[in-house]
């Protein structure tokens, strides 16, 4: 996106004050004339959003102050140093609080930009933009950005690297603390604490997440029912599954699913063409 005009004079309404980020946000954010003209600017307008690091200049405006906000996983450390009175959480794909939006990277903004177009038009609008963009309709925005394999930390400690893959292989097992530890050739507690450290959350933690992320493929890639899914994947039940996905995704499982029609029907269309 160029910038064909200067803000500098308009005076009239703004719906929408999109501002995009990019590589060097973080460094526009310290131009004190562009950033007084984002300011100006949303005083009229109706909503205000920051795209990826395009939150940086929403911050540096103080738009952000005492709201929750998002941005690229990578940057958010920095958002979080330099702008304390921001509550920065770089889980979710995207966030709306109150008429402010600030969104993850990249894909993450084409999910935020078509809950506006729901917003304003509605879900049948909606539907058709995602249908033509081939992608999800309603993917939450409490999505995490990234999954469990890239979050966790990376371990240089054998024992602790073949039992996070044997998780990954065996998902629908028992795996329990005391099972994990006696692969590990380790006491629970020793186990637990090693882990903890290498991995970055504890074993019941990360064994919740790989079972998530691997009902998630089944529901994406399948027709598998809901009950074979939660048993495969080691959440026993299908009420178990709708829970954690609940409280992970704010969605149920067949919601999920559902979502994902506008991407299933744009693929074979784009195929019969």
């Amino acid at each position: 996106m160029v910038a064909t005009e200067s803000l500098n004079g308009y005076r009239g309404p703004v719906d929408t004050l999109l501002v995009v980020g990019g590589l060097h946000a973080h460094e526009a954010a310290e131009d004190a004339a562009l950033v007084a003209e984002i300011r100006r600017a949303s005083l009229r307008a109706d909503r205000v959003v920051g795209l990826c690091t395009g939150a940086f200049i929403l911050g540096a405006a103080g738009l952000l102050d005492g709201k929750r906000a998002t941005t690229h996983w990578a940057f958010g450390p920095l958002l979080a140093a330099r702008y304390p009175q921001v509550s920065v959480d770089t889980d979710p794909i995207f966030i709306q609080d109150g008429d402010t939006w600030t969104s993850a990277g990249i894909t993450a903004t084409l999910d935020l930009l078509l809950s506006l177009v729901g917003n304003d038009i509605g879900d049948d609008a909606a539907r058709d933009v995602a249908r033509y963009l081939v992608m999800f309709l309603h993917r939450t925005g409490n999505q995490a950005q990234f999954s469990v394999q890239l979050a966790s930390r990376v371990t240089h400690r054998q024992p602790i690297r073949e039992v996070q893959q044997y998780i990954a292989d065996h998902p629908g097992s028992a795996l329990t603390l005391p099972r994990l530890a006696e692969r590990a050739q380790m006491s629970q507690r020793h186990f637990a604490r090693v882990f903890t450290a290498e991995v970055g959350m504890p074993p019941g933690r990360y064994v919740e997440r790989v079972r998530l992320e691997t009902a998630r493929r089944r529901l994406e890639e399948g027709d598998q029912t809901v009950d074979v899914i939660a048993a495969a994947t080691g959440f026993g039940t299908a009420e178990s599954m709708r829970r954690a996905f609940h409280q992970h995704l704010h969605v149920s499982p067949t919601d999920y699913r559902r979502s994902l029609g506008p991407l299933i029907r744009g693929k074979i269309e784009a195929l019969a063409v």
